[in-house]
């Protein structure tokens, strides 16, 4: 069934199947990170997470979409997504994230995360957990919205109030504007988009049947992008660091159901004050 912009409003049953998808992707997220250690390639962590995904049936949702030539992207500090996993050593310090997607019986699921290996700095530190914050507040905007704009609302809100605490050593966070957040279902990249910045246009209205990728991605600078030679990378105009989290929603007629959280992100929205609302 299809509303007036062409969006796939999904049936219990087909949640149902995504959120199989999305365990999948979980999974696989789990052994990409593990695999993501300093001396590590990327290649090496591309191999981990399609194990999972070749071992649990599924069938990788980038491999071979639009060409591209891997299971997961893996972006390394001032590359935002995108990033085509090769020989790369990773090193301390860096600030890697991890897009990943799966498919099940013909049903996408799409989530992506950051993180820093060792230590790190501070600031990188700061930008990650800003990052995921940002993404759960979206996420948790989605359960009282009436459209889709209050996401970008959400995540401007907490980008704004870290600022204003003082965090990411006084800098103020860059919101990527040129990739955005998307619907997903039958295909991964569908109608509508979901905009990680506030904006007059409100977007699409939010109900039952709904399946949307939250994904913010951040930078320590300006949030202009650029994509290099290999058509695929993208990375910062002036070289900041990024981060970039996601998970896949559905909105249920009792609540909303984080379909890449293993938890189905009761822990994630617990400090919103949202309880999601799984199907039996």
């Amino acid at each position: 069934m299809f509303g007036r912009e062409r969006i796939e409003y999904k049936s219990a049953d087909q949640v149902r199947v995504m959120r199989r998808a999305g365990l999948v992707v979980a999974d696989a997220l789990d052994a990409a990170r593990a695999a993501a250690v300093p001396g590590a390639t990327t290649a090496d962590v591309d191999a981990a997470a399609a194990r999972v995904i070749v071992q649990a049936g599924a069938t990788p949702s980038f491999l071979g979409y639009h060409g591209y030539p891997a299971t997961v992207c893996v972006s390394v500090n001032d590359e935002v997504v995108h990033g085509i996993p090769d020989g790369r050593v990773l090193a301390e310090g860096d600030v890697v994230s991890i897009d990943c997607g799966a498919v099940v019986d013909g049903w996408h699921g799409d989530s992506a995360l950051s993180f820093v290996l060792g230590d790190g700095t501070v600031e990188d530190r700061e930008l990650v957990a800003t990052g995921e914050e940002a993404m759960w507040a979206g996420i948790a905007a989605l359960a009282g919205a009436d459209r889709l704009g209050a996401v970008g609302d959400a995540i401007e809100d907490v980008v704004d109030d870290a600022h204003t605490a003082g965090r990411n050593g006084g800098v103020r966070l860059g919101v990527v504007e040129d990739y955005v957040g998307h619907g997903i279902g039958s295909a991964m990249h569908q109608p509508p988009d979901v905009l990680n910045y506030r904006t007059r246009d409100r977007g699409a209205k939010v109900r039952p049947g709904l399946c949307v990728a939250v994904e913010p991605m951040l930078v320590r600078g300006e949030q202009a992008t650029r994509v290099l030679a290999d058509d695929w990378t993208v990375v910062t105009e002036d070289g900041s660091r990024a981060a970039h989290w996601e998970h896949t929603v559905a909105i249920l007629d009792g609540g909303i159901w984080v379909l890449t959280a293993r938890d189905g992100g009761l822990a994630g929205l617990a400090p919103h004050g949202v309880t999601p609302t799984p199907l039996s």
